[in-house]
């Protein structure tokens, strides 16, 4: 039989600040959840919050375009659009949630793959109902696999062929990574892996992935959670679970020289991007590799706007950011060339400012950063959507109290950690650079 296996209830001292202003402290209370596990695996997370009518489902699986057969890319997203298009006993998802007063959205990445619902919180049994039929099997009708294809093949086709620009993460992913799976974009990495793809690929990639115990799922909002108990065993208990699954990816070697690639389209304006190698999003050197990101190229004020769009005029844009992947990811450099501007003359200035020996930060800077950050985190758990979301992936990581620690562990980076990063990180032997150029 399930049973509690733990239940959180603080309140902590954090952040909360004018990112132009000196902090100041500010008693919030965390993201309380209590869990339980049932006997298939699976892990439910239940978020009480009676200042709300509404109830939310996260249901989140542990699966992403880096856990895709090479050869048979694409497939988790093509997912994200199956997992609608009827189940065991429910042929149409959307109506019977939309009768129920509901509403619902997916999204896949490389990592995950995470479907939500929002519904009044009487009828939080229909999400219930819902969920755990297509966990339990889908229809796996030809006709809907038809569709869906076709739908699949038009976005590749609309958002990444034939839109300016579209292809550039195919192209960055496959220079950055050589080994490791994400160096294909979540779409796939070719149409015709979709095209190809049969009903027996479809139905071994649903019973290895989609099961029980590779899931998480957050119950929050008005609701109560010896419910929750009650219905997670009735409608998911029975669900048998699936193999268990070793995520057994190759590791990326240590990029030992840049790389660099040039090609030409069709586009508006050249533009630049750069890649480096960097931590994953739950190792402890992240946020200091986020931070140090944002110093360069978050916002009007930061280093490269300063200098490479207000002054020297050599960009439209320019920004720096990071992936936020699971496994080791990528901090990147992408900017727009002004028109008439050489992209090797853009080029080497953005490398005079990333590769300066003399580079630092003052304390103003990384405070104005950090209260940046800090302030997106909090409000990130404004709505009961946002904070059954965060508690899911966290969950899904192996860290479910991840929502609250994050706050601390943005507060407690220095500067000595920003330039043990800037000296590891930003580095020429770890750099992959395009150049996305117009046709002559």
């Amino acid at each position: 039989m399930s049973r509690f296996i733990g239940t959180k209830a603080v309140s902590v001292r954090t952040l909360w600040i004018d990112t132009n202003q000196e902090p100041s402290e500010k008693k919030i209370i965390m993201v309380k959840h209590e869990t339980f596990v049932l006997e298939n695996g699976l892990r439910v997370l239940v978020h009480p919050d009676k200042n709300t009518s509404i109830a939310v489902m996260n249901i989140i699986y542990d699966v992403g375009a880096r856990d895709e057969d090479p050869d048979k890319t694409g497939f988790a997203h093509l997912f994200e659009h199956l997992m609608f298009g009827g189940s065991v006993n429910v042929p149409e998802y959307d109506d019977a949630l939309q009768r129920a007063g509901g509403e619902n959205n997916a999204f896949t990445s490389s990592d995950i793959t995470n479907y939500y619902l929002t519904l009044p919180s009487n009828n939080i049994e229909t999400g219930f109902w819902l969920e755990s039929d297509r966990m339990l099997g889908l229809s796996f009708d030809p006709r809907v696999l038809e569709v869906q294809r076709k739908v699949v093949i038009e976005e590749f086709k609309q958002r990444y062929l034939n839109k300016p620009y579209g292809d550039v993460w195919h192209k960055l992913r496959a220079l950055a990574y050589e080994e490791h799976p994400y160096k294909w974009p979540v779409i796939g990495k070719n149409l015709t892996h979709i095209e190809q793809a049969t009903m027996e690929d479809v139905k071994e990639f649903f019973y290895s992935h989609y099961v029980p115990n590779r899931a998480v799922l957050v119950v929050a909002g008005n609701i109560d959670p010896d419910q929750i108990y009650k219905l997670s065993e009735k409608w998911f208990g029975e669900i048998p679970r699936g193999k268990d699954y070793v995520r057994n990816l190759p590791g990326e070697p240590v990029q030992k020289s840049g790389k660099f690639l040039e090609v030409a389209s069709d586009v508006p304006l050249d533009a630049l991007y750069k890649t480096f190698h960097m931590p994953g999003r739950f190792d402890e050197r992240y946020h200091a590799t986020d931070l140090l990101g944002d110093m360069l190229g978050r916002g009007k004020s930061s280093r490269l706007y300063e200098q490479l769009v207000k002054k020297s005029k050599l960009f439209s844009n320019i920004s720096c950011y990071v992936l936020g992947s699971v496994d080791p990811g990528l901090l990147v450099v992408s900017g727009t060339v002004h028109e008439g501007v050489d992209i090797r003359e853009a080029d080497r200035a953005v490398e005079e400012i990333i590769y300066d020996d003399k580079l630092s930060f003052g304390q103003n800077e990384l405070k104005k950063v950090k209260n940046q950050a800090l302030a997106s985190h909090e409000f990130s758990k404004v709505e009961v959507l946002d904070r059954a979301m965060g508690l899911a992936i966290g969950a899904i990581a192996g860290r479910p109290e991840y929502i609250n620690e994050e706050s601390g562990l943005i507060s407690s980076v220095n500067m000595e950690e920003v330039s043990e990063i800037k000296n590891s990180v930003l580095q020429k032997n770890n750099e992959c650079t395009l150049y996305y150029c117009r046709q002559n």
